[in-house]
Formats: C-alpha cells, sequence, structure tokens
C-alpha cells in the first residue's frame, strides 16, 4: 500500500484542518464573538483552535470520531436510496416503514450471526421497521460464493431460508453452502445465471463501494437514518439508533 504524502505529519495535520472544520461549523464562530465583544472571524478562530489542538493531543482521537461520523451520516443522506433499496428480497418488516435499519454482512462473520437474534427481535416488536441485508463478503472466497448464493436465493424469493440456514449450519464451507441451497431450492443454474450475467458482481461491487463509503472496516456495518454503527453493538444500541431515527 502506497504511504500518503507528508507522512504522519501530513495526516496530523489533515486531521486538526477537519476538526478545525468541524468545530467551527458546529457553532464556534458565535461563541468567539461573544467572548470578544461581537469580534471575530474565521482566521482568528482557526488560530486559535489549532493551537489548542497541538497542546491537546487527547483531544483528537474523540474529535475524529466525531469528524468521521459527521462525514459517514453525510455519505448516506447524499445517496439514501441506494442503502435502503434491497437487492430483490433480501429484506424483512414493514413495507410502508418509517425507518430503515440496513446490514452489511458476511456469513463468514461471527459477529453477523450474534446480532442476527437482535435483529430478529428488533423485528417482532417494532411493526414500522424495515431491515435490509447487503451482502458484503470480506472474509474470503467462502464468504464470496456464501454470498453469490444468497444473491440468487433472493432473487428466488427465498433469501430468509438460505440465510437462516446456512447461519444454522455454520461457517460457511462448499459443503454447507451446497447444502443450505439444496435444502431451500437454489440450483445451481440460478446461481450461475446470476454470476455469469454479471449481476451478482454488479451488487457485490455496489455494496462494497456503499460501506466503503461510511469507512467500513469489517462486518457487521448497521445505518439507521444518518447514524453508522459499526461491529455487534448489541440490541440497545440499535434500538436507540432507530429512536434517534425517528426523531429526526
Amino acid at each position: 500500500m502506497a504511504s500518503s504524502e507528508g507522512g504522519s505529519g501530513g495526516l496530523k495535520g489533515g486531521l486538526i484542518a477537519g476538526v478545525i472544520g468541524l468545530v467551527i461549523g458546529g457553532g464556534a464562530v458565535a461563541l468567539w464573538a461573544q467572548g470578544n465583544g461581537g469580534v471575530g472571524d474565521r482566521a482568528e478562530i482557526e488560530k486559535v483552535v489549532h493551537a489548542y489542538l497541538l497542546e491537546h493531543p487527547e483531544v483528537l482521537p474523540e474529535a475524529m470520531e466525531r469528524l468521521q461520523e459527521r462525514e459517514a451520516g453525510q455519505a448516506v443522506a447524499a445517496n439514501r436510496a441506494a442503502y435502503e433499496t434491497p437487492f430483490a428480497g433480501a429484506w424483512a418488516g414493514a413495507k410502508d416503514a418509517d425507518v430503515t435499519l440496513v446490514e452489511f454482512f458476511d456469513y463468514s462473520c461471527g459477529y453477523c450471526r450474534r446480532s442476527n437474534a437482535d435483529v430478529a427481535r428488533l423485528l417482532a416488536e417494532d411493526k414500522k421497521l424495515k431491515v435490509v441485508w447487503r451482502e458484503w463478503p470480506v472474509l474470503g472466497p467462502d464468504s464470496e460464493k456464501a454470498a453469490q448464493v444468497s444473491l440468487a436465493a433472493a432473487k428466488a424469493g427465498k433469501f430468509h431460508p438460505y440465510f437462516e440456514r446456512l447461519y444454522g449450519l455454520g461457517r460457511p464451507t462448499d459443503r454447507s453452502i451446497e447444502q443450505a441451497a439444496r435444502d431451500v431450492g437454489v440450483t445451481a443454474q440460478m446461481v450461475q445465471q446470476l454470476v455469469s450475467s454479471g449481476e451478482a458482481r454488479a451488487e457485490l461491487g455496489k455494496n462494497y463501494q456503499l460501506a466503503q463509503a461510511v469507512r467500513g472496516n469489517g462486518t457487521p456495518v448497521f445505518v439507521v437514518g444518518d447514524k453508522v454503527l459499526h461491529g455487534a453493538v448489541g440490541y440497545d444500541a440499535l434500538k436507540k439508533a432507530i429512536a434517534d431515527a425517528r426523531r429526526s
């Protein structure tokens, strides 16, 4: 991987610049003006914030997290339909939902498996929720094969039976993927047609781009409203994100 020009100094400078923008955009201009008799401009504020960050670098990780959250939310808001529109039948819940929960997942991911019960519980409790699953096979060839069969299952209206059956068989292997497909009626011809047409590659490529746009670095990644949650965050965090989305 090529290194960034400027090394760590360049990265730090870029981070500070981003944080300064976040602070100023968050209302620091007004606070500065109040504290200086109404006098102040952006250049003065930038100098103060820049100096503070250099003197207190311990605040940078938290500031970086806030900056990334804001950028991820903007990425979702700018392309919401792409995130929330499912591939064929890879969704569940209310057609007229007021909130959509999107999960980028990998059948080989233990954290995704752990999250399945939380998502199922939310669907059972919340009749105005829609869940969209997006295939993001990042853990190797078995993951990609499982995803291709899953897309074929979604096209055939068999996504949920396949999803539940394959997870029930454990980490995917050639044998378990074939068994899950056979058990729910997804044929090799269905999968081959999807792969040969380029539809599977297009969908997986799109999902990769969408996940990268919200700084996804592993599965699961959840998108709820303009909020992005990384990892197996649990039932309470997902429920709170759904409630926050309803209030926004």
